[in-house]
């Protein structure tokens, strides 16, 4: 059965100026302050749509590689995955770039950069970005 989730932000003033508040109403998690100063300077406290996007897009990449390798070898003692999700004001969003550092004994570094790859492409939310270009750095501890 599909989930649905909720967030919900309210936003006063104008772009430059206003401010906004993100609520995770799912989970009940917390609010987070946003601006547009946090989204194209320095984020002093605050938060932005590409670091929530980064967020959703480092954990969904973590489930889907450690899926992938358990099905396909055994499961992972450790992922450590890192999104950084590029802004360029007036153009939007221009790329993703994942970084992931795993543990897995017995693998060897080509097995794992082409398991990362399938997760890469095949994670829901990568499939949900694909207006942007995704690449990926993987890593194999030990190797």
């Amino acid at each position: 059965m599909a989930t649905v989730r909720h967030a919900h932000t309210v936003w006063q003033g104008d772009l430059l100026k206003g401010s906004g508040v993100v609520t995770l109403d799912s989970s009940g998690l917390g609010t987070y302050d946003v601006s547009w100063p946090a989204r194209t300077e320095e984020p002093n406290g605050k938060t932005s749509p590409e670091e929530l996007i980064a967020a959703a897009h480092s954990s969904c990449f973590s489930m889907a590689f450690s899926n992938i390798l358990a099905k396909a070898y055994a499961p992972p003692a450790r992922l450590e995955t890192k999104a950084d999700v590029t802004f360029q004001p007036g153009q939007g969003i221009t790329g993703i770039h994942l970084t992931v550092r795993g543990e897995v004994p017995g693998l060897d570094a080509d097995q794992f950069q082409a398991l990362a790859e399938d997760a890469k492409k095949n994670c829901p939310v990568s499939q949900a970005l694909t207006g942007t270009t995704i690449t990926l750095t993987a890593e194999l501890a030990g190797s």
